[in-house]
């Protein structure tokens, strides 16, 4: 008699937990799989301490096959559901597809970004969902305040030291508040020319800060951010994003160069092929967490609606909280309704409580309705952290204490790029790749798709076509283009991709000079600008048949449009792959360089990854880049 086969879709809070517990309970008695995009189970509520510098990002990042015993890892993104024939579609990391048979089926896909139809936030603006939207926040940021402090510009200065966060919750009020500790760390040992400081700006249209915790806990929070120098508006929002900055809601323009989007989550789309009874986007569930009619059908965490059975008529909050009991539980009724011990148990939870750490030793708790700030409420915010994850904590204690006692290394470690970590209700837990080519460059043809403007983002897939439109560069100077969010600047005007990059094969004999090496070390190239060819850096047309992604900034704004087959986790949010129609052709085309002009200068986050091959990673290049088109520069 063959074992029963159990599938998990989501290794989040609900998944991760609901794996562990079935792999103790069924002991060989039954084939667990689990379907993840990552081979990590990532601990959410400590994602803004990496972005600030005080973690690692490998300390929340715990391995699934290093502390799942008798689990099979699946690494991909579901595709799709059939009840009928109980099997789940995927598509794996490099492209392939295939499909998992089961006999009961767990969905724990958690969440996704939810985006709002404001102008231009989904083209200027970045998330914080995942690990490489951390990395490229940490990045982004001290690189903003390094080229403040190199200006002379009080205006320039003023809007790379502005940032600003949309989203008074707890991931937006961590976010800030230890932003503005880490950049602070930065301007006292790098004063500004221009003597500013760094200021961050937390909106939400909220009454106040915390909005769903207690009151107390709201407005302790709220004094620490404004002791710490935190511009907090309540009652304010963006009502639009441009390239320079954004207009609120109030009328008032800040020029900035940094939007962080902290607004919420909505459930993964994959629940929504289903077909079954929903609310607000998740999956009705009875008090088991077992979808009636579908004895072999289970949903955990946030895909999941939960009746609350200590609040009659409502359900479970999307919770990091609830989704690890969720998966306690869902893994005990797995086990009953396959005859493997245990009976069938209701989901109930007592509150214990809420804690947000605010940087240094200053946090906002009530554990077990007892409210604490301070120095008292960090130590219980911090021991609750430690006890909560399920792997890593010496190591995390090890870097809190060095945090205490050594200055923060304030480095760009360049891994992520602009472009790979795009607004979308997709996954924000994997980084964009380019797909068989590099990103389009500015001035080719637009879609429609992602709104205008849409920075370049690969397909998850390497068999996937890149797709995004690119904007015209707007002419203000700065080495990110002009966005808000740090897009590099693509192509510009009389410039050229560089070339041999690590792993290509150089140029060679290019008209008007060396080719361009790129090589950390090198020497730069002095070509004659007159005998570089009209045609470099010229915009050309995009991919032919680039395809829009669903689940973009303009589909997630309609809380649809993302095609239903991913598979994340509660916290780690899910993923909404997909394959979408060709992009119409049009938009606005890159200005050429005027006869004579001296070639512009590109910013180190400027240069892209060459046609066919991966970019090196570094939002900066590695090195000297000897260049083909201009004069010679020195260290980008």
């Amino acid at each position: 008699m063959s074992r029963p086969r159990i599938v998990i879709v989501g290794a989040g809070f609900a998944g991760y937990r609901t794996a562990r517990t079935l792999s103790r309970l069924t002991r060989h008695q039954a084939d667990i799989t689990l379907l993840n995009p990552t081979d990590y189970f990532l601990y959410l509520p400590l994602l803004p301490q990496v972005a600030a510098g005080v973690l690692e990002p490998r300390r929340v990042s715990v391995s699934l096959s290093g502390t799942l015993p008798r689990v099979r890892l699946v690494l991909g993104e579901a595709d799709g559901i059939d009840l009928d024939g109980r099997t789940v579609r995927y598509t794996g990391p490099e492209g392939a597809e295939g499909t998992l048979p089961f006999d009961r089926l767990v969905l724990a896909a958690g969440s996704v970004n939810k985006l709002l139809p404001i102008p231009g936030v989904a083209e200027h603006a970045h998330g914080f969902r995942g690990l490489p939207e951390a990395l490229y926040l940490r990045d982004h940021v001290t690189r903003q305040i390094e080229l403040a402090a190199a200006t002379r510009d009080r205006a320039e200065c003023s809007a790379r030291c502005t940032f600003v966060v949309v989203g008074a919750g707890y991931t937006g009020t961590e976010v800030a508040a230890h932003g503005q500790m880490y950049t602070d760390a930065q301007v006292r040992k790098h004063p500004m020319r221009t003597g500013m400081r760094p200021r961050w700006m937390l909106l939400d249209v909220a009454p106040r800060v915390l909005p769903e915790m207690d009151e107390r806990l709201s407005r302790t929070a709220e004094r620490v951010l404004r002791q710490r120098g935190v511009d907090v508006r309540m009652g304010t929002s963006v009502k639009e994003a441009t390239h320079a900055g954004v207009v609120l809601t109030d009328g008032t323009t800040v020029d900035t160069r940094t939007l962080v989007w902290c607004v919420g989550v909505r459930p993964d789309p994959l629940v929504e092929s289903l077909g079954l009874p929903m609310e607000r986007g998740r999956l009705l569930v009875d008090p088991h967490l077992q979808v009636p009619g579908h004895p072999e059908l289970f949903a955990c965490g946030d895909v999941a609606a939960v009746p609350d059975l200590h609040n009659p008529g409502g359900y479970t909050p999307m919770t990091a909280q609830h989704a690890w009991r969720h998966g306690k539980v869902c893994a005990h009724n797995v086990a009953a309704s396959l005859g493997l011990g245990g009976e069938r148990r209701p989901y109930r939870h007592r509150d214990m409580g809420f804690v947000v750490d605010l940087g240094g030793a200053k946090a906002a708790a009530n554990p077990l309705g007892v409210p604490l700030s301070g120095p008292a409420a960090g130590a219980v915010t911090r021991g609750y952290h430690l006890a909560a994850m399920p792997g890593n904590r010496v190591r995390v204690a090890a870097d809190w204490l060095l945090d205490a006692v050594l200055p923060r290394q304030a480095v760009q470690l360049g891994l992520v790029r602009s472009w790979s970590v795009p607004l979308e209700s997709a996954s924000p837990e994997l980084a964009r790749v380019p797909a068989g080519a590099a990103p389009e460059r500015r001035g080719t043809a637009a879609g429609a798709g992602s709104g205008p403007g849409r920075p370049d983002t690969a397909s998850k897939d390497a068999g996937r076509p890149a797709a995004g439109p690119a904007r015209p560069a707007p002419d203000d100077g700065r080495p990110d283009g002009g966005r808000a969010g740090g897009e590099p600047a693509k192509n510009q005007p009389g410039g050229e991709p560089a070339k041999n990059q690590p792993g290509g094969e150089p140029a060679k004999k290019q008209p008007g000079g060396e080719p361009a090496k790129n090589r950390p070390g090198g020497d730069p190239a002095k070509p004659s600008p007159a005998d570089m060819p009209h045609t470099h850096g010229t915009p050309g047309p995009g991919p032919a048949g680039a395809r829009s992604k669903p689940g973009s900034a303009a589909a997630g704004a309609a809380g649809a449009g993302a095609r239903p087959g991913r598979a994340g986790g509660a916290a780690g949010p899910g993923s909404s792959g997909g394959r979408g129609g060709p992009r119409p052709a049009g938009g606005p085309r890159a200005r050429p360089p005027s006869a004579g002009a001296p070639a512009p200068t590109r910013s180190a986050e400027g240069v892209e990854p060459p046609p066919n091959q991966p970019p090196p990673g570094p939002d900066i290049a590695p090195g000297p880049v000897r260049r083909t088109d201009g004069p010679p520069e020195g260290d980008s």
